[in-house]
C-alpha cells in the first residue's frame, strides 16, 4: 500500500508507474479521487482542530464565570453546540479516511527503474543454466505418471474435483523428498529459519500481503469469510511480525516454510488443464526475507540465487526472466521468474517468482524497524520467492529424466530422500 503522501507529493511518479504497468487509464479516476479526498481530509482536520480550540476556550471561560459567580448559560450552550459539530465532523473525517484506505488498496506498487515498461512481451531473459532436452520422443508427464502409477488424476478429481491431485507410492515419496531437500538446503546452507505455519489465516493477514481485497475471488474463504486457506506460505511468514517494531540488529531476517497452497484460479479457466501445470492445491517451499530499504536490491539477488540452487541440484535446465512492469505482480516492485524447460509439453514452466516489494507490504502489515535508539521507526522491505513450487518441478523431472523404456531417473540430490535411483 502506498502512503497518501505518494499521491499528494509524488503524483507524477505514481502516474508514471501506472503508465509503465499499462494501468493508468484504469486507475486515473482512483488517483484523482484520492487527491480530492486528501484535500477534504486535511481541511476537515483543520476545521476540527479550530473548533476544538474554540470549545476549550469556551470551557475555560465557563469555569472562570462560574468561579466568579457569573452567568455561563449561553457559553455552556455554545460549548455543547461545538461538541456536536466536532462529533459530526469527526464522523465525516472517519468516512473520508476509510475511503482513502480503500482507494490506496486499489493501486499496485510502483516498479523499480530496472524493470522494463510494457506487457509480458517485454520480459527479458537475464541468464540461463543447463541445456534443455530435445522434445522429440518425450512423452508428456501425465502419460509417464499414469504408466508409473505415481499420480492418480482421475481419483483426485473424483474425491475433490478438477485440479486436485493424488500422489501414490513413489509419487508421494517424491513429494516428501522435494520438501525435505528444499528445507534442508535453505535452513542449512542458506541460513533461513525454518517455520511451520498454519494453512488458515485471517483477513488482516491476507490484506497485509496484498491478496485482499483485489484477489478475493481467487481465494478459498471459510464460511464466515474471515478465514482463508493460504495461497502461499508468504502470507503467514510475511505477517509474523505484523504490527511490531524490530531492532535494526535483527535485519535481515530470513524464513523458509513448506505449506500446501490453495488457489481457485478464477481467472484461468481453460488454461493448462492437463496434468500438473495448473492445479487448485499444490505444495511449495517459500522463502521470505525482511531487510533495510537500502539492501532491497542485493537481497533480491541473494534470494533468487537461493531458489536457483535448488534447480541446479535437481539438474533441471532453467532460465531467469526479469518481468516487465505490466507482467509484475500487484504488490511487487521487481520480479524474477524462474522457468524450467519441460520437453514433453515443449514449454518453459514458471516454477518460482522471486520478488522485492519495497515497503508496500510492510505498510499494509505495519512491519517496522528502528535504525537506532530514539529514531523514528521506518518500514522494512519485504521479499519472497518460491523455492520451489512442486507440481511443475515434478512435471519437468518426469519429462527431463524420462528414459526410452518409460522409466524416469531420479536426480542424485533426491536419491537419499526418495530411496530410489529410478522410478519404474
Amino acid at each position: 500500500m502506498h502512503d497518501i503522501r505518494m499521491v499528494r507529493e509524488h503524483s507524477a511518479a505514481l502516474r508514471d508507474g501506472m503508465r509503465r504497468r499499462g494501468t493508468l487509464d484504469q486507475l486515473e479516476p482512483v488517483i484523482a479521487q484520492l487527491e480530492g479526498l486528501d484535500r477534504e481530509r486535511r481541511q476537515a482536520i483543520q476545521t476540527v482542530e479550530e473548533k476544538k480550540a474554540a470549545r476549550n476556550a469556551a470551557s475555560q471561560e465557563v469555569g472562570r464565570r462560574k468561579k466568579a459567580g457569573e452567568d455561563a448559560t449561553e457559553l455552556q450552550a455554545q460549548t455543547r453546540t461545538l461538541g456536536e459539530e466536532i462529533a459530526r465532523l469527526e464522523a465525516t473525517l472517519a468516512g473520508t479516511e476509510s475511503a482513502i484506505q480503500r482507494g490506496l488498496y486499489e493501486i499496485p506498487n510502483v516498479t523499480l527503474p530496472a524493470v522494463p515498461a510494457g506487457d509480458e512481451t517485454h520480459n527479458a531473459v537475464v541468464r540461463s543454466w543447463g541445456t534443455p532436452r530435445a522434445t522429440e520422443g518425450v512423452a508428456p508427464h501425465w502419460d509417464v505418471a499414469e504408466a508409473l502409477r505415481i499420480i492418480d488424476l482421475a481419483r483426485g478429481a473424483k474425491i475433490s474435483g478438477s485440479g486436485f491431485i493424488v500422489y501414490r507410492g513413489a509419487g508421494a515419496r517424491l513429494v516428501r523428498a522435494l520438501m525435505n531437500l528444499m528445507l534442508d538446503l535453505h535452513s542449512g546452507a542458506h541460513g533461513y529459519e525454518e517455520v511451520w505455519v498454519p494453512a488458515v489465516v485471517n483477513r488482516a493477514s491476507m490484506t497485509g500481503t496484498g491478496q485482499l481485497p483485489k484477489f478475493e475471488d481467487d481465494m478459498y474463504a471459510l464460511t464466515d469469510e474471515q478465514g482463508f486457506l493460504i495461497p502461499t506460505a508468504e502470507v503467514p511468514l510475511t505477517n509474523l511480525y505484523g504490527g511490531e517494531i524490530l531492532d535494526a540488529s535483527q535485519l535481515p531476517m530470513a524464513f523458509c516454510a513448506y505449506s500446501p497452497c490453495f488457489r481457485r484460479e478464477a481467472g484461468a479457466a481453460g488454461k493448462d488443464t492437463r496434468g500438473l501445470l495448473r492445479v487448485h492445491e499444490f505444495d511449495k517451499v517459500e522463502l521470505v526475507r525482511y531487510c533495510r530499504p537500502e539492501d532491497g536490491a542485493a537481497q533480491l539477488e541473494l534470494l533468487t540465487g537461493h531458489a536457483e540452487q535448488v534447480l541446479q541440484q535437481l539438474g533441471l535446465p532453467y532460465r531467469v526472466v526479469l518481468l516487465a512492469a505490466g507482467d509484475t505482480g500487484f504488490s511487487s516492485a521487481m520480479t524474477y521468474d524462474l522457468e524450467v524447460f519441460a520437453p514433453g509439453v515443449g514449454k518453459w514452466l514458471e516454477v518460482s517468482s522471486c520478488s522485492v516489494f519495497t515497503d508496500y507490504q510492510a505498510r499494509r502489515a505495519n512491519i517496522r524497524f528502528r535504525a537506532a535508539p530514539g529514531e523514528k521507526p521506518q518500514h522494512v522491505y519485504t521479499l519472497n520467492g518460491s523455492a520451489l513450487a512442486f507440481p511443475r518441478i515434478i512435471a519437468a523431472l518426469l519429462e527431463h529424466y524420462q528414459q526410452p523404456d518409460g522409466s524416469v531417473g531420479v536426480p542424485e540430490a533426491l536419491r537419499p530422500y526418495v530411496g530410489l535411483d529410478v522410478l519404474r
